[in-house]
């Protein structure tokens, strides 16, 4: 109710700056425990137990600035990020759209972030807490080795992520998804597992939708063979279905309800790929339970999401998780697991 009456505010704001209000906001709020582990929905992926299957994307706090207040709405786990070495300012504003009429959102923002050291603070600051926080890492847009800046930041943000994903999907950076291709794929996760040392912190991959049938078979083949703990699928894509609103010919990765049936259809791809050899992690267009619950069909294990947050207001995650435990009961599952991959 609250954020039906606030939304019209919100929306009169720019998009980045009604962002930038919401997480002060949350910043003044006191930490949160993460929801009781429920038994129908509680998973365990890399060896983590989530007490929820529904977690936040990155993108929402880059910059760990309130990940634990976050729990308190429902989210199983939080990922920040995307982190890189050295702060960046991103792209030039406006980088970011609402598409109201398609319930989707553009962005360019470029990693835009206050780097590893700021971000490392907060964690630190955080520790003791109760609750899965991962850490998302990217490379510097003006970096002269990108794999480098993978290996720095795993060194740097595995002592205090729960787990690490590696993200080479962004359509942000230039360049930045050619690490997808097998030969540069290879290297870039030698030098995070390498990097990674004794830690022993789970490393997950997040791939773009925007992928041919190679790509899928040698990112998948290439994941398992370096035993990679899960593959997130998908980031935001540069393709562009039919869309009403005017912001629809803005250049950046699109997300929300017009990505949902591409995040599906690559889900269902790498979940055929893979045959349920590595856990997939399922994001893009959730925005009800009936949307998680297909991503779960298909064949994740986890979910998140985020932009569907700008039009169904901050308390989705506790909706899907209740929705999600009334359509398993309806079909006679006794846990989440037990519909992994049934569709």
């Amino acid at each position: 109710m609250l954020f039906s009456l606030a939304r019209p505010a919100l929306f009169l704001l720019d998009g980045e700056d009604a962002h930038r209000l919401t997480i002060a906001g949350l910043r003044l709020m006191p930490a949160s425990s993460p929801p009781r582990p429920d038994p129908v929905l509680a998973m365990r992926v890399a060896g983590l137990d989530f007490p929820t299957p529904v977690g936040l994307a990155p993108g929402f706090d880059k910059n760990a600035e309130a990940p634990h207040a976050m729990f308190g709405f429902g989210f199983g786990f939080v990922e920040i990020g995307t982190v890189t070495p050295l702060p960046q300012a991103g792209n030039p504003r406006p980088r970011l759209f609402r598409l109201a009429e398609d319930k989707a959102v553009i962005n360019r923002m470029g990693f835009n972030n206050d780097g590893a050291e700021a971000v490392v603070a907060r964690l630190k600051a955080g520790q003791g807490r109760k609750g899965i926080i991962g850490v998302n890492i990217g490379a510097n847009k003006e970096s002269a080795d990108r794999i480098a800046d993978y290996a720095v930041m795993t060194r740097t943000m595995a002592p205090l992520a729960r787990y690490l994903t590696v993200n080479i999907s962004s359509p942000n950076t230039p360049g930045l998804r050619a690490l997808q291709d097998a030969a540069a794929l290879s290297a870039l996760l030698d030098a995070v597992i390498e990097a990674r040392g004794s830690h022993g912190c789970p490393v997950f991959l997040k791939l773009a939708p925007d992928l041919e049938a190679a790509d899928i078979d040698d990112i998948t083949r290439i994941a398992i063979d370096k035993r990679l703990d899960a593959l997130i699928v998908s980031n935001t894509t540069i393709s562009r279905p039919a869309l009403r609103s005017r912001h629809a010919g803005e250049a950046g990765g699109l997300s929300g309800a017009p990505l949902r049936d591409l995040a599906q259809q690559r889900l269902k791809d790498f979940r055929q790929a893979s045959g349920g050899a590595i856990p997939l992690i399922g994001v893009g267009g959730i925005a009800s339970a009936e949307d998680a619950y297909a991503r779960i069909r298909a064949g994740a294990s986890l979910v998140q999401l985020y932009s569907a947050l700008v039009y169904e207001g901050p308390g989705l995650a506790a909706r899907i998780n209740r929705g999600l435990k009334a359509l398993l009961q309806r079909d006679g599952f006794a846990s989440l697991a037990e519909a992994v991959g049934t569709g």
